[in-house]
């Protein structure tokens, strides 16, 4: 088969949406090697954490050509990109993020889309009027489009059904994997090496993700508050949200107990996760939440919110609270840091889990998505 993929996030962005993109680039190119595997982006921004191009020859970057798609990149990704698509042969075009180009429904080339989340509906609150029009169209203009549609978690395709009134039998459940990084142990002097270069001291709580409100750092920046012999290391960055927890942290004098980090390499968020004592992800409402099934597979036990999609993620050891509760908050990390034997429970079964996202299994459920469509 050959393939395309809308993989402007693959090379543009580091955070969640992009990872996707690139993992399941990776995953697909790796273990089904007979298909041509198209990429399509405005732009062949260089990102290392697109490596593992270099060394497949099934792998192919297409960028726009004409000096009118080279103006008008945003043009080329949402509807003239399907003349090249159709040049190049393409089997299936794949929209990695929400998103397929108008017309390619009028053509031969079968489409599958991703839709992660549809939190701009469930919490409007959130999103300016304008871009929940946008989000709102674009999103069900692909689903409606279609011919297949991905859903990343059962909560995101029940979503999908509810708000965008689509048949059933049209989406598919595919979990996300992560990054195979986070798969294999560091070893103890690699993780002291990391620490020591980011001055982070040992026996800390983790949090990783973006620094937004729906992410709810600032509940357990209260809950630090709380805890006196408790430090806390942040991996991710934000804007006004940030800002906001940035003042609660001088205003409460916690700066001596949180570190913040940013921009740092994927081997060395590893060896954090790993060196942890508990990650806590304590989001209102997510697609899926890779941070918990990185964490599971550091061995690293994890508190989350007990609704949603986070117990798909984090499965039957990790520890579910409301995560607007303090109290609840403080409970849990309590109850885990009194008691090894809980530590090492949520730590083994917790790595038993994630097993079920291996990269085969991942890779295997995509490619069962496309075979559906190529009879």
């Amino acid at each position: 088969m050959r393939i395309g993929f809308d993989a402007k996030r693959a090379f543009f962005n580091n955070t969640g949406l992009g990872n996707y993109s690139r993992d399941s680039i990776r995953l697909l190119s790796q273990f089904y090697t007979d298909n041509k595997y198209f990429l399509y982006t405005p732009k062949n921004t260089k990102n290392s954490r697109l490596s593992f191009l270099k060394d497949r020859d099934n792998t192919f970057i297409r960028t726009p050509q004409s000096l009118l798609n080279k103006a008008l990149k945003s043009y080329w990704r949402s509807k003239s990109i399907v003349r090249d698509l159709f040049t190049n042969k393409i089997d299936i075009y794949h929209g990695l993020s929400h998103e397929l180009p108008l017309g390619i429904e009028k053509t031969s080339i079968k489409t599958v889309v991703t839709i992660h989340d549809l939190i701009f509906i469930r919490y409007p609150h959130l999103f300016r009027l304008i871009d929940r029009k946008i989000y709102n169209k674009k999103f069900k203009s692909a689903c409606l489009r279609a011919n297949k549609i991905i859903a990343v978690s059962q909560q995101t395709k029940q979503d999908i059904i509810d708000f965008f009134e689509i048949p059933e039998s049209k989406i598919t459940v595919v979990y996300q994997g992560c990054n195979k990084v986070f798969q294999s142990p560091v070893s103890d002097n690699i993780k002291q090496a990391i620490l020591s270069k980011y001055n982070i001291q040992q026996d800390y709580l983790l949090y990783v993700g973006s620094i937004e409100e729906r992410k709810n750092l600032l509940t357990l920046l209260k809950t630090l508050k709380e805890l006196p012999n408790q430090k806390l290391v942040i991996i991710g960055n934000g804007k006004s949200y940030k800002v906001k927890c940035l003042r609660y942290i001088a205003k409460n004098n916690l700066s001596d107990r949180v570190m913040l980090l940013s921009r740092i390499s994927l081997e060395e968020m590893t060896a954090i996760y790993q060196s942890a004592l508990i990650m806590i992800y304590p989001s209102i409402f997510e697609g899926f939440g890779i941070p918990i099934l990185e964490a599971l597979f550091c061995k690293t036990p994890v508190i989350t919110s007990k609704d949603g999609c986070f117990s798909e993620a984090g499965g039957p050891n990790t520890k579910y609270i409301n995560p607007l509760s303090i109290q609840e908050m403080k409970e849990a990390i309590g109850e885990i840091l009194n008691s090894s034997d809980l530590q090492k429970e949520m730590r083994t079964k917790g790595f038993e889990y994630a097993q079920n996202f291996t990269d085969d299994k991942i890779a295997n459920n995509l490619m069962s998505v496309y075979k559906s469509l190529i009879k």
